[in-house]
């Protein structure tokens, strides 16, 4: 009986392995075709069956992706964008995740709700109010103009994830920090923001990666070519080159290696970062 239990159990766990392999081989598969494409040379786009590992590495794609007009001025925009999303969500919402955990003031309740709301409306909805709201304020063609109108949108959910971040911190070491004279402000910045780095890094790191990635409110918000970010240079490879796919493919990998450096470099938070927040003490 003990015997058979055990073979079941073996069966099971090699099952299991299968379903897993299966499930990570769907996963990279487009990842490694985009890099094998991207590599392969020119000659080499378009052969059949698709190779996951190219003959021969080449260069040309990339070679010719940044020789592009524009392109690496798109990549530097992305990144200044993506950064100061980065800077201003975590700022706002760090600020007001630790205000709405710890102080009391009117109507505390009422605002936390109409966040809670915003949170569960689809950002496509808000196109047309924020390009309205853009256009009356003279953020439009401008790139700190779609930085800001990047940082409102996650701004919401970040608060919410943060407050309960900060009302897991024990409140023994703010009040310590009140009896030696710190202020307020002191108590904030020299003691409950390094408590919560892991949160914090998991709320910069997923606010640059959704101002990268962004296409559809540069597309419409930003009408110089010379202020266009990485996924609208990417996406006028298709027109401009007849739909070189070596192209694209290089420009896609190019925009997929920061994301993969930030997720090794802060991979420890955001499990952490992610589960304090979703769970109160």
């Amino acid at each position: 009986m003990i015997a058979t239990s055990g073979s079941q159990q073996r069966v099971l766990n090699l099952l299991i392995f299968l379903v897993l392999c299966v499930g990570v081989f769907i996963a990279v598969a487009p990842l490694l075709y985009m890099t094998s494409t991207a590599l392969g040379g020119v000659a080499y786009v378009q052969t059949y069956p698709p190779r996951l590992i190219p003959e021969t590495v080449s260069f040309e794609n990339f070679e010719q992706a940044f020789a592009s007009r524009n392109f690496l001025r798109a990549f530097f925009n992305s990144a200044g964008v993506s950064i100061a999303t980065s800077f201003l969500v975590t700022t706002l919402a760090s600020t007001m995740a630790y205000s709405f955990a710890r102080f009391e003031f009117r109507f505390k309740n009422v605002i936390f709700g109409v966040l809670l709301v915003m949170i569960m409306i689809p950002g496509v909805v808000l196109l047309i109010p924020q390009f309205i709201l853009a256009k009356n304020f003279g953020l439009l063609n401008s790139l700190p103009g779609i930085a800001l109108v990047y940082s409102a949108g996650p701004l919401a959910f970040n608060t919410f994830l943060l407050r309960g971040f900060f009302e897991n911190l024990p409140r023994e070491l703010e009040e310590s920090a009140i009896i030696d004279g710190a202020s307020p402000f002191t108590v904030f910045w020299r003691v409950m923001l390094p408590l919560a780095a892991p949160a914090i890094s998991t709320v910069a790191v997923f606010s640059f990666l959704g101002a990268w990635d962004e296409y559809l409110l540069a597309l419409n918000f930003l009408t110089d070519e010379s202020l266009r970010t990485l996924p609208i240079a990417i996406a006028n490879f298709r027109g401009q080159h007849a739909s070189n796919w070596g192209l694209v493919f290089a420009g896609s990998l190019t925009a997929v290696i920061p994301t993969v450096i930030l997720f090794v470099v802060f991979q420890r938070y955001f499990i952490q970062g992610i589960t304090s927040g979703g769970v109160r003490g």
